[in-house]
């Protein structure tokens, strides 16, 4: 731990000169880049000095003990201060996810069951929108599929920060953890005998990536127009506004559609087709970093069943952190951190456990 501790009080203390430095302020590109990272590494800054003085205090003490009682007296209550700042120092250690400041663009898919499936999604959807409200966070939809008896078959969004969140607190930081399959047990409308029914829809969270971090190639797509379908005003079904977007080297489809001009409908599909190019270069990269141990929340397939939401008992059960909960209610309207916090303490328990053993 002295090792990394010490490289980033270097780091720390690069970046102030730097910033100091009038020369750097010519390119406001590089100030950007450098404040943000001299934000992000201040806290632990400040955690590794306060483990600092407090080894320092405990070392001047043990040393003064022999010559005064008084000193050998503040010992215990020395080492207790120096494990209490150890302990947050290794948690200010845990590598942080550089996308944890961004913003997101949501998906909820229909999948096993039907019209009750895309009723579920158009309940998650809701449950995401009144997150996001209670949050500050702004929402768009970017493109939707309703089913006939209302919910949707697919539907996409993105959640976009107010300003400059703090650490944590941005839309990806609170909501990478959703992406997975999630399970409602319930009666469905289309029920007459009054029976439980199982289904289940699909959530798929990306981080919003930069045009300048992701190139696309013109020459590597095809563009694709048609009629917008469903309600959206004027435009629907009476011009070619809706667009289809394929990236050619990797097969990725996106379209979008509720925008009232072509043009519209064009930027918000690259939006969301840099965001699925970033992901994939993601996942490949975290592929290939077979050394470095991942989290067992991270590491969850999109596959597996995530969440169970059980209606007849009003509970919630998270089925890779063990949380559970009798507020369903509550949580389908919105309140969503104390499932997502059950994510976050997991995790950064499986890195605490790799930062350990290494």
């Amino acid at each position: 731990m002295l090792e990394s501790v010490q490289a980033i009080l270097d780091e720390y203390a690069d970046l102030e000169a730097r910033l100091a430095d009038p020369a750097v302020h010519g390119d406001q590109s590089l100030v950007r880049t450098l404040n943000k990272r001299y934000a992000a590494l201040g806290p632990t800054v400040a955690s590794a000095r306060a483990w600092q003085a407090a080894r320092d205090d405990l070392e001047a003490a043990r040393e003064l003990a022999t010559e005064d009682s008084a000193f050998a007296e503040e010992v215990p209550a020395l080492e207790e201060t120096l494990a209490e700042a150890e302990e947050h120092l290794r948690r200010q250690l845990i590598p942080r996810d550089p996308d944890d400041d961004r913003d997101v663009i949501l998906e909820v898919k229909a999948g096993e069951g039907g019209d009750e499936s895309a009723l579920f999604a158009g309940d998650l959807l809701r449950m995401y929108l009144r997150y996001a409200e209670r949050r500050g966070w702004k929402v768009e939809v970017e493109d939707a599929t309703e089913s006939d008896l209302g919910g949707y078959k697919d539907v996409r969004v993105s959640i976009r920060a107010k300003g400059t969140p703090g650490p944590g607190e941005a839309p990806w930081a609170r909501l990478k953890y959703e992406g997975g399959v999630h399970r409602v047990q319930r009666v469905p409308v289309t029920e007459s005998q009054g029976r439980i029914h199982t289904s289940a829809a699909g959530v798929l969270v990306m981080p919003e990536a930069e045009d300048v971090e992701v190139t696309i190639d013109p020459h590597d797509l095809r563009i694709d127009v048609y009629r917008s379908s469903g309600p959206g005003g004027q435009s629907v079904n009476t011009t070619d506004s809706a667009v289809r977007i394929t990236h050619l080297p990797t097969g990725l489809v996106v379209s979008c559609q509720n925008e009232k001009s072509q043009l519209q409908n064009k930027e918000a599909a690259l939006r969301v087709l840099r965001a699925r190019l970033h992901q994939l270069a993601k996942d490949e990269a975290d592929a290939e970093a077979s050394a470095a141990r991942r989290s067992q929340v991270r590491t969850v397939d999109r596959s597996e069943r995530i969440r169970t939401y059980n209606y007849p008992e009003n509970r919630i059960a998270d089925h890779r952190t063990g949380y559970k909960s009798y507020n369903l209610d509550a949580v389908l309207d919105g309140d969503l951190d104390p499932v997502v916090q059950s994510a976050l303490e997991a995790d950064e328990a499986a890195q605490l456990a790799a930062l350990v053993e290494s």
